[in-house]
């Protein structure tokens, strides 16, 4: 194949002379005929004096050039192309090393040839021949497979990832559930990928919520990448989805906008809300923490835990007074605050003014919360969020933002916990979260954020992987984001682009991150000293109603016996 390395294949350039070549960067002159685009791998074969042996340099195009030479001034252009003045277009691109085989960092020498790295050269010089695990994470721009190594996803040397990208152009949650879909096809997991599980957060409208029908805009271009990639372009195949309970539904059906059908509700009961501690997740803002009255809350929360006894429905008695929607919880912890020997439950030494702070805030959850705590609907147990299914999509798109805090902190934690009482790495859990510098903002304290640094921090040994997504990474935990072994970027906004927390983008990178097309990705993983910049495939799933395929609950027809029936 032309350009390819090998005894037999033509130069694509030579190193040039004119700039100072380092063992990091060097120039290349681009050879009549031939051209390169950013992203090309390169290789060249420098000869070691004395040594009797020689040392493959590897590199990626990360800019390039093109002048005049022999111009003096900018309108020499003109005479130039009329033939006047003699000179002549002249191609050259600025070239990272990103490997030397053996490793001897030498400088590569003016003249050298350089030829275009493919096959078995390019895997070398991206480090892809060394990984012994590795799952297809995006295609580059001359259409070959980027690979990631599975051993940094999965806990065995590294884990989590984390995508930052501007709201609605960057695709973030789109490439976290390709992600997701290479992980479970690529057969990189082997007998394990069954049991692999992954729980996400649906935060904006009903966009995954149809994780399970087939995308009928799928082209055959798209069909294609697929099939260059290794992946099936199939929907998810084993999904359960949940929504909240509908506000004021006596039978608490599930709060969905498109579709209706194969959507469970879930809520929590009066019961497990005391015995499972659930009242700091309504205080879960990062700056309840800074506030006097979280003493309150922990000491009411440990009462409840204590002193509330469960009744069959899912109700609870509190301090004699019988509870069976969220109000009448409230009220009867409001009663106990403000009885004279209040000071039980709200702690000693504790005034009348922090007391009353902690009431006015528990009291403004109410609208929020009233529908996802109760002991009002019968059968409660099938309205628990369990983790059965390889995917979890849990909506919380049409919640207020405490109720959104509230409910990611107690399914999170109880996921967490699940993994931890099972005592074991396997199976995987996968957790995608969207919005983390909500959850896990870099000020303040709160329990939603407890449990993602504990996750950043301790998941890796558990088996828990988080793929978190923000708008701005320098408004995220800081330790959360060192904590994440691969680094994807979309489209960032310029300021963004220039903040510390982007500083192992090289500079042409983060220019290019701030003009990034939907499903452009900059990727960042440890082995590979220069990140990739990778497209990824058109979603073989439905992400919005209008896409989904009918499903099999969805038709009608001469075989339905209720067709035309008033």
């Amino acid at each position: 194949m032309a350009d390819e390395i090998g005894p037999a294949s033509r130069p694509i350039g030579r190193v040039i002379g004119t700039d100072p070549a380092t063992p990091l960067e060097f120039w290349v002159a681009v050879q009549e005929g031939s051209f390169l685009q950013l992203d090309d791998v390169l290789v060249l074969e420098r000869e070691l004096p004395g040594q009797g042996g020689s040392v493959k340099i590897y590199g990626m195009v990360a800019d390039l050039r093109a002048r005049h030479e022999g111009a003096r001034f900018d309108s020499d252009v003109f005479l130039i192309e009329e033939g006047v003045l003699p000179a002549q277009v002249t191609e050259a691109a600025k070239v990272l090393a990103t490997r030397f085989e053996p490793e001897i960092f030498v400088t590569p020498v003016p003249g050298e040839v350089v030829r275009k790295a493919r096959g078995d050269a390019r895997d070398e010089a991206l480090y892809f021949d060394g990984m012994k695990r590795k799952i297809p994470v995006g295609l580059s721009r001359d259409g070959e497979i980027v690979h990631a190594n599975l051993e940094f996803l999965d806990g065995t040397r590294g884990a989590h990832v984390n995508i930052s990208g501007v709201s609605g152009v960057a695709t973030k949650t789109s490439y976290a559930v390709f992600l997701l879909h290479s992980l479970f096809t690529s057969g990189e997991l082997g007998a394990g990928a069954h049991n692999t599980k992954a729980l996400i957060f649906n935060v904006k409208g009903d966009d995954l919520l149809f994780l399970d029908r087939g995308n009928r805009k799928l082209d055959g271009e798209q069909m294609e990448r697929y099939a260059r990639l290794g992946l099936p372009a199939q929907p998810f195949r084993s999904v359960r989805l949940w929504a909240p309970a509908r506000p004021g539904d006596p039978s608490a059906a599930p709060h969905t906008g498109s579709r209706a059908e194969g959507v469970t509700s879930y809520f929590w009961t009066l019961a497990e809300f005391c015995r499972d501690e659930l009242l700091p997740f309504l205080f879960a803002d990062a700056d309840d923490e800074r506030q006097q009255y979280t003493i309150v809350v922990h000491n009411v929360t440990a009462r409840l835990r204590r002193e509330a006894q469960p009744l069959d429905d899912g109700g609870v008695r509190v301090a004699d007074a019988t509870c069976r929607t969220f109000d009448q919880l409230m009220d009867a912890i409001s009663d106990r605050l403000e009885a004279e020997d209040g000071s039980d439950w709200a702690g000693r030494s504790i005034g009348s003014g922090t007391i009353n702070a902690f009431i006015r805030r528990l009291h403004s959850a109410r609208r929020d919360i009233a529908h996802l705590v109760r002991g009002d609907v019968p059968n409660p147990a099938k309205h628990r969020v369990e983790f059965q299914r390889q995917l979890t999509v849990v909506d919380i798109g049409k919640l207020s933002s405490r109720a959104q805090r509230f409910v990611v902190g107690v399914v999170l934690r109880r996921a967490f916990q699940k993994k931890e009482e099972s005592g074991s790495r396997t199976p995987l859990q996968f957790v995608v979260l969207d919005e983390l510098n909500k959850y896990a903002p870099r000020e303040g304290r709160s329990p939603i954020k407890d449990i993602l640094l504990d996750i950043a921090e301790r998941g890796r040994s558990l088996g828990v992987i988080l793929i978190g997504a923000q708008q701005t990474a320098s408004e995220v935990e800081r330790r959360i984001i060192a904590n994440s072994s691969l680094r994807v970027v979309g489209r960032l906004d310029s300021a963004e682009a220039s903040r510390a927390e982007y500083a192992f983008l090289p500079p042409a990178h983060r220019q290019r991150a701030t003009i990034s097309k939907p499903g452009t990705m900059i990727v960042s993983q440890p082995e590979l000293p220069v990140p990739l910049v990778l497209e990824f495939p058109f979603p073989a799933w439905a992400t919005r109603p209008d896409e989904a395929e009918a499903g099999p609950d969805d038709q009608t027809g001469p075989d339905d016996p209720f067709e035309g029936l008033e």
